[in-house]
Formats: structure tokens, sequence, C-alpha cells
């Protein structure tokens, strides 16, 4: 009986694994498209920008990914600066993420209210 739990619980382990956990994303990420030029160079909405030092990219699974070997795709991404302008932390979004309403802009999240526990905006 108890080898049968133990084999039961063995093969439904992978598959808790594979669900998907809402990611929290700070008040202060804005929504943008990422590509990746030669690092620390990266072009965000088609601005020329640099990766700050010690930049964390975090892909899909919220594993870290190396800029360079993103390749020349361009991601759709919540990002946030440091206080010298320059791109601290990515996470490349999965597709339901990129269909949550995010502020693309500083102006548009200033104006928007976020909701940290249900990770939403809503415009006023």
């Amino acid at each position: 009986m108890f080898r049968c739990a133990l084999i039961a619980l063995a093969l439904c382990a992978p598959l808790v694994a594979a669900a998907q956990v809402q990611r929290n994303f700070p008040y202060n990420a804005l929504r943008g498209e990422l590509a990746v030029g030669a690092p620390p160079e990266v072009r965000v909405n088609g601005k020329p920008a640099r990766l700050a030092p010690g930049a964390r990219l975090r892909g899909p699974d919220n594993m870290i990914v190396l800029s360079g070997a993103l390749g020349a795709e361009r991601f759709v991404v919540n990002y946030t600066l440091d206080t010298l302008g320059l791109v601290k932390d990515v996470w490349l979004l999965r597709k339901d993420e990129i269909g949550r309403m995010w502020p693309a802009t500083p102006e548009e999240a200033a104006r928007w209210a976020f909701d940290p526990v249900a990770q939403t905006w809503t415009k006023p």
C-alpha cells in the first residue's frame, strides 16, 4: 500500500512542477519590447539602451537567462531601470502575462492604480 502511494506521488510530481505560478513584478516595472544586440547593448521599444552591471534577465520559466543566449529575437518584457537609467531587471513574458494590462511609461504608471496582490493595474 505504501509503495503504491509513493509511485502515485512520483508520477504526479512532474505535473505539479509544470504548473505555472503567478510571478510578482515590482510596481516600478514597465512593459516593453526588448531586442538584445552585442551585450550589454540592447534596444528597448526600439531605442538604444544598456544593461546595468549585474542585470538579471529571467525567462518565461523565471530562470536566469544569459543575454548572449537570446540572439536577435524581440521579446515582450517587463523591465525595471536603475537610478542611472540602465536596464536592471528583465522578465521575458509568457502569453498569459502579455495579455494583462501593464504600463509602458512612467507617466502611465503614475496615473494608474496598482494592486500588488492581484498583480493588476487599473486605469482611473
